[in-house]
């Protein structure tokens, strides 16, 4: 089969080599000048590495990417180190995690298991908090090994709220200190229509250890970039799409932003809803009105390399909204050392919004104005001179909402039409979006397509149908 693959994100690149290496004839599409999607990094002409738009890490506990890590002989670039989370709370941050040395992957045969210690660290990190009463860090402590270990099928969890359920279980008081502030920080107005499903998972698949790669995210992408490319897949660069047709033999009609096109057997769209509906207004009204109610968050991300250190060792820092005017602070040099980025001390403050919040149309300048009070509450000595350069990036796209039974309105990745397929984020459930579950997410839908086959045209000649531009090989 000829297979056009729209966007070269993680999922876009992973369903291609799987594709690829099944012996279909794959053509991915990338509107952007790199591959990666929000794994994407930019560069300082200062650093060594890149640095990722949208703050990154891994867990142990990511199997789909470490295996496909194995796949494409990156396992010695990848790493796991256990830097200090924090909760801030009265004028300061008190640790949930505490350092410790870098530890190399395991073995892919080997499951991880979290050490004792690790476990101990944190539960004794979670009783030292003094954000709640001692007794309430006891039930918290409890708590959070019961949706760890206790639960097994995610499915009861969707019928309720996340607020609904950890107000009964942990009671008001708790609720209010510990479960409330993540989901109004993550959510917004959409926290109390979350369903515990994501909560859930949100304990259940997280380790304490935190992965990266050698030269960060954009290596990965990079590799895996090479590695599709040597398993026969092209790749266009700089390559919107603007229309997908489905012509009378049941083929697709594949046609650019720049009016090149080509005709395949399948396509797969990666990507937000809406552009799904855009680009292919002939799916049934039924399939698009249950695109259009799938509702998500933007991210919106400062980042700032400074002269100067600026949380005295934290990595991340979980900020109340109610205080600070964006989520999360994480000083990514507290994580991977300042040497590979000429010395800057690399802080993000990082929120998810809807995308009419100001944040959206505001300048660099102006967030910086925005933010400097708080950085000023993290660290007193704090000054605007300590800022060598700054970098503002935002994505519309960026966090699926989950309501109450968010598993039954899903679409699937075959869509109504034959040979049209969609994969995105909110297909990602009830995982929290990630780069591991990007990667499963490619190896599904290039499965559905693989299945799918029988019933496809599959009449059109291998040969040259594409566009008449330079491939990116």
């Amino acid at each position: 089969m000829r297979i056009a693959i729209v966007g070269a994100g993680i999922a876009g690149m992973t369903a291609a080599y799987d594709l690829a290496q099944a012996g279909e004839h794959v053509t991915l599409y990338e509107a952007s000048a790199h591959a990666g999607g929000l794994a994407a990094g930019f560069r300082d002409s200062q650093w060594d590495w890149p640095l990722e738009r949208f703050y990154h890490h891994l867990f142990v506990t990511d199997r789909a990417i470490r295996t496909l890590v194995d796949r494409i002989g990156m396992r010695d670039q990848l790493f796991f180190r256990t830097p200090i989370t924090a909760q801030w709370w009265h004028g300061r941050g008190y640790a949930l995690t505490g350092a410790r040395p870098a530890v190399r992957l395991p073995g892919r045969q080997t499951p991880y298991q979290l050490p004792v210690p690790d476990l101990i660290a944190g539960g004794l990190s979670v009783l030292a908090f003094p954000g709640v009463p001692l007794a309430d860090r006891l039930r918290l402590n409890v708590l959070l090994a019961y949706l760890k270990f206790g639960i097994r099928d995610w499915r009861p969890l969707e019928q309720v709220t996340a607020a609904a359920w950890t107000r009964r279980m942990a009671g008001e008081q708790l609720y209010r200190a510990f479960f409330q502030p993540l989901l109004d920080g993550k959510f917004g107005p959409y926290a109390e229509q979350v369903n515990m499903s994501w909560l859930w998972a949100r304990f259940k698949a997280r380790s304490v250890a935190l992965g990266y790669f050698v030269g960060g995210f954009q290596h990965f992408s990079d590799r895996l970039q090479a590695a599709v490319q040597r398993a026969g897949a092209t790749i266009h660069m700089h390559t919107p799409i603007g229309r997908l047709t489905q012509c009378e033999d049941g083929a697709w009609h594949v046609e650019t932003a720049r009016g090149e096109s080509a005709t395949f057997d399948a396509v797969i769209v990666t990507g937000a809803p809406r552009l799904l509906a855009t680009l292919a207004p002939q799916l049934p009204h039924v399939y698009t009105n249950q695109l259009q109610r799938l509702d998500s968050l933007g991210a919106v991300v400062l980042t700032l390399a400074l002269h100067q250190p600026l949380t005295g060792g934290l990595y991340w820092v979980n900020l109340s909204k109610a205080e600070f005017p964006f989520l999360a602070l994480v000083e990514h040099t507290n994580f991977i050392e300042s040497a590979h980025y000429g010395g800057d001390h690399l802080v993000y403050c990082g929120d998810y919004l809807e995308p009419s919040h100001a944040y959206f149309q505001m300048s660099l300048d102006q967030l910086i104005d925005r933010f400097i009070p708080a950085l000023t509450r993290i660290n007193a000595r704090f000054d605007r001179s300590w800022i060598r350069d700054a970098w503002l990036h935002r994505e519309a796209y960026a966090q699926p909402i989950v309501p109450v039974n968010h598993g039954r309105t899903i679409p699937p990745l075959a869509t109504p039409l034959a040979g049209l397929f969609w994969a995105s984020m909110s297909q990602v459930y009830p995982w929290d979006r990630g780069t591991n579950y990007a990667v499963e997410l490619g190896q599904q839908v290039a499965q559905a397509v693989l299945a799918e086959r029988v019933r496809l045209p599959g009449r059109l000649p291998a040969t040259e149908t594409e566009p008449s531009q330079q491939r990116s090989r």
